[in-house]
């Protein structure tokens, strides 16, 4: 059995994380590493962060000393990011460090030609980012994940978990453009499972959206990655426990929160193999010639207060598996 750790919450928070005006009293001869976070620095997963700066420690990367980082956080606002990326276009960073597709592509579209550097993306070559993963050919790089397998997953896991599961939500953020759908549906067919998709892009929908799926039947809940859904958990994880929907997420985050599980990659280490590539990037490569690299750790949680709130004992052969237990 994999050992498990029993957590009971994040006591240290954002602790470590400087505040915002913090980098600008940088001395201007250190590079600039931006970081363009989609989220509120509320909700923001003080892992990530620590990690990145633990990355950049390990390739001899000191924040203020030889590197100087500032943070732009999007607080989940189209039009918060639309400004930040615009003014990322025009300044002094060195290198721009984001998460997900829609960032890197709202980057894009601002003009931004800084090497950007995505801690996390699904499928860059889909999205139009790279041109391969092997060389991405512009100014983009990063880890990548691929969403289809993932949530495949996260279907199984859910089934394995909650084996009365029959018809299952699975929730889509629509800017996404997720075109992984029919095999997310092929999946979840294959388990046995009816699944209902349904998009949800204003957190002021997000009830009614649930409770239509309730009123159709759906009695689980798969939520597809999203950052913006990463951002407005809290509504969303609310909002399953209310309906009573036994909810599979794709990050370890979500069940701190209250989510049932999660499954995926470890977003903490790939934040600090991101560190690397900006490591890379200072010392003169380029983001044209960088292979995108994939995730290597992967950690299935459980949120054993969630199950006895939802009436579900989970099976000893999910537990047995899983990398942290909450109780």
């Amino acid at each position: 059995m994999r050992r498990r750790a029993v957590v009971s919450t994040l006591a240290a928070g954002l602790a470590g994380l400087p505040s915002l005006p913090w980098a600008q009293t940088q001395s201007d001869a250190l590079p600039r590493v931006a970081i363009l976070n989609p989220s509120k620095q509320a909700t923001l997963d003080p892992r990530n962060l620590q990690n990145f700066r633990k990355g950049l420690a390990e390739n001899g990367l000191i924040d203020g000393r030889t590197v100087r980082v500032s943070y732009d956080f999007a607080n989940a606002d189209a039009e918060r990011l639309r400004m930040l990326c615009a003014q990322l276009a025009e300044s002094d960073a060195a290198v721009i460090v984001t998460a997900g597709p829609q960032m890197v592509r709202a980057l894009l579209a601002a003009g931004v030609r800084k090497p950007i550097v995505a801690a996390i993306i699904s499928d860059p070559v889909a999205g139009g980012v790279v041109a391969s993963l092997a060389r991405p050919g512009g100014n983009v790089t990063g880890l990548s994940m691929n969403d289809s397998e993932l949530e495949a997953k996260r279907l199984e896991i859910l089934k394995e978990a909650v084996p009365g599961v029959s018809r299952v939500l699975v929730l889509v953020e629509a800017s996404m453009k997720h075109g992984d759908l029919p095999q997310v549906d092929s999946a979840a067919r294959a388990l046995g499972l009816e699944p209902i998709v349904m998009e949800a892009s204003d957190p002021m929908g997000y009830e009614a959206v649930l409770a239509d799926a309730v009123a159709r039947g759906a009695n689980g809940m798969a939520v597809m990655a999203s950052p913006f859904f990463n951002a407005n958990r809290d509504r969303l994880i609310e909002l399953a426990l209310r309906h009573r929907l036994p909810s599979i997420w794709e990050a370890a985050i979500f069940v701190r929160d209250g989510g049932l599980l999660s499954y995926g990659p470890n977003f903490p280490d790939m934040y600090r193999r991101a560190a690397g590539y900006v490591a890379r990037i200072l010392k003169g490569a380029k983001p044209a010639d960088m292979p995108v690299e994939q995730p290597t750790l992967f950690e299935l949680i459980v949120n054993l207060k969630t199950a006895t709130a939802l009436g579900l004992s989970v099976p000893p052969s999910i537990l047995a598996r899983a990398d942290e237990v909450m109780e």
